[in-house]
C-alpha cells in the first residue's frame, strides 16, 4: 500500500504534534536569545576569544557526561514529565539570573554556572523532544515532522539573535533574561496540553549500566546507524561553531559594529536555515537522501569559506544564507534517515548519541575561540570550512553505499529490537 502524499505542513495538521511544535517555537527562541546574549556579554566583559570559547566550552560536561543516561530516560521514564521537569528548571534558572541583573550582582563565574545548569536540563530534554515525535505522528509521517522541528529551531534561530541584539542595547541584559523565562514557560505550557499516548513499559527489569551499553552495542553493530551518526559529527564539530561561537568576533572585530550587526550575522545563517529546513520537509518522498545530504555538506562549507575570505557585510550576509540552508538540510537529512533506521525500543537511546555529536560542539567552541586568540577569526573558519569541503568530497567518492542511500531502504533492522524493552524473552 503506497503512503499518501504528504505537503509541507502536514504534521501540523495533527493536534498534539501541534502542541509539541508550538513547544519548540517557545524553548528554541528562548535558548537563540540566551546564547546570543551570554556569547556578547562575556566578550564584551572580558574581551577574551578564550573566554567566549570557554563559555560554549562549559555546554560539552553535561553532554559528554550526560548523554546516554538521558537516551536511557527518555526510553524508560514517562516522557511528559520528563519534558516538564527540564523546562521548569531552566524557567527557574534563567528567572534567577535575570534578577541577579536587575541587582547588579552578577560576576562571570555566575554566567558559567548558568551555563552548565542549563546545558545539564536541555540534555535531558533533547533526546525524548526528538524521540516523542514517533509517539505522535504516523511513520510515513516522520520526514515532514523532523524537517518541520528544524523549521520550529530555525524561525527562532532568524528572529531570537536579532531580538537579543536589540534589547541588549535598549533593556540591558536584565530584559533578555526576563524575556528567556517567560518563553520557556510557554514551552512548559504547551507540553502540559499534549495528549501523550499510553507506553508499554519493560517486561524486565535491567540495569541502567546494561541499558546505555544495549544502545552502543546497537550501534556498533549496525552499519547504516553507526554511519549516519558519524557523518553527524561534521558540523558540530567543524562548521556550526563558526555561526554561533566566533560571530561576536566576527561582529566586533572584522565588521567594526556592534550588538546590532551581531544580531543580523546570527539572524543570517538562522534564516538561511529555515529556508532549509522548509525545504526538507517539502521533499516528501524524494529518494536519493544520500546524494543530497553530500551536496549540502560541500556546498555549506564552501559558503563558509567565502564568507571567511569576506570584510563586508553586505556579502557577509547571503553567504551565511546560504551555509545555513546547507547545514539545515544536511542536519535533516541526516537525522530523519537516522530515526527512521532504528527500531522504537532503542531510538531514544540512539537520539542520546546522536546528541554526543553536539557535545563536540562546545569542545570546538572552545578550541575555536582559543585558536582566534593566536590566528584571528577569519583564518579559524578558513581552515575549519576547507577541512569539512575536503571531507564531504572524500565521502561521496570513497564511500559510493553512503551517496545511493535512498529513503525506500531505511527500516530498521528486523533482529535489532531491544528484547528486554519490548518485552520478548
Amino acid at each position: 500500500m503506497v503512503a499518501p502524499q504528504v505537503g509541507t505542513f502536514h504534521a501540523l495538521g495533527l493536534r498534539d504534534y501541534r502542541f509539541l511544535w508550538y513547544s519548540n517555537i517557545f524553548s528554541s527562541a528562548g535558548m537563540w536569545v540566551q546564547m546570543a546574549t551570554l556569547g556578547w556579554i562575556v566578550y564584551d566583559i572580558t574581551g577574551s576569544g578564550t573566554m567566549l570559547g570557554a563559555i560554549n566550552g562549559m555546554r560539552a560536561i553535561p553532554f559528554l557526561l550526560l548523554a546516554p543516561l538521558a537516551g536511557v530516560a527518555a526510553d524508560r521514564l514517562n516522557r511528559r514529565n520528563l519534558m516538564l521537569s527540564t523546562q521548569m528548571v531552566i524557567v527557574l534558572t534563567t528567572l534567577l539570573l535575570a534578577l541577579g541583573f536587575v541587582a547588579g550582582r552578577v560576576e562571570v563565574w555566575h554566567l558559567f554556572l548558568f551555563t552548565l545548569i542549563g546545558s545539564t536540563s536541555q540534555i535531558l530534554y533533547m533526546p525524548v523532544q526528538q524521540t516523542v515525535v514517533f509517539d505522535l505522528v504516523p511513520r510515513h509521517v516522520i520526514p515532514n515532522a523532523v524537517a518541520l522541528s528544524s523549521a520550529a529551531f530555525n524561525v527562532t534561530r532568524v528572529l531570537g539573535p536579532s531580538a537579543a541584539g536589540l534589547l541588549i542595547a535598549t533593556l540591558g541584559p536584565q530584559g533578555n533574561f526576563l524575556l528567556q523565562s517567560a518563553l520557556y514557560l510557554g514551552g512548559a505550557g504547551c507540553i502540559a496540553l499534549i495528549l501523550f499516548p499510553a507506553r508499554k513499559g519493560p517486561a524486565q527489569k535491567i540495569s541502567l549500566v546494561e541499558n546505555i551499553a544495549e544502545g552502543f552495542r546497537y550501534v556498533a553493530r549496525e552499519r547504516t546507524a553507526r554511519t549516519l551518526l558519524l557523518l553527524a559529527v561534521i558540523p558540530p564539530l567543524l562548521i556550526i561553531p563558526s555561526f554561533i561561537a566566533l560571530m561576536p568576533i566576527f561582529a566586533k572585530d572584522v565588521f567594526h559594529s556592534g550588538p546590532g550587526a551581531l544580531g543580523l550575522l546570527l539572524s543570517a545563517s538562522g534564516l538561511g536555515g529555515l529556508l532549509g529546513a522548509l525545504f526538507a520537509a517539502s521533499l516528501g518522498r524524494f529518494e536519493r537522501r544520500g546524494a543530497l545530504a553530500l551536496a549540502m555538506l560541500v556546498v555549506a562549507s564552501g559558503a563558509l569559506l567565502g564568507f571567511a575570505y569576506t570584510d563586508s557585510m553586505r556579502a557577509a550576509l547571503p553567504l551565511l544564507v546560504v551555509a545555513g540552508f546547507c547545514e539545515m538540510v544536511y542536519m535533516a537529512t541526516n537525522m530523519t534517515l537516522l530515526q527512521l533506521s532504528v527500531p522504537d525500543a532503542m531510538r531514544g537511546r540512539v537520539t542520546s548519541i546522536f546528541m554526543l555529536t553536539f557535545g563536540l560542539m562546545p569542545v570546538a567552541s572552545l578550541l575555536f575561540g582559543t585558536a582566534v586568540d593566536f590566528i584571528g577569526a577569519q583564518a579559524v573558519v578558513k581552515l575549519t570550512s576547507a577541512t569539512a569541503l575536503v571531507a564531504g568530497v572524500l565521502i561521496a567518492v570513497a564511500i559510493p553505499w553512503v551517496r545511493e542511500l535512498r529513503l525506500s531502504q531505511i527500516s530498521p533492522p528486523m533482529n535489532a529490537g531491544d528484547p528486554l524493552a519490548s518485552g520478548r524473552p
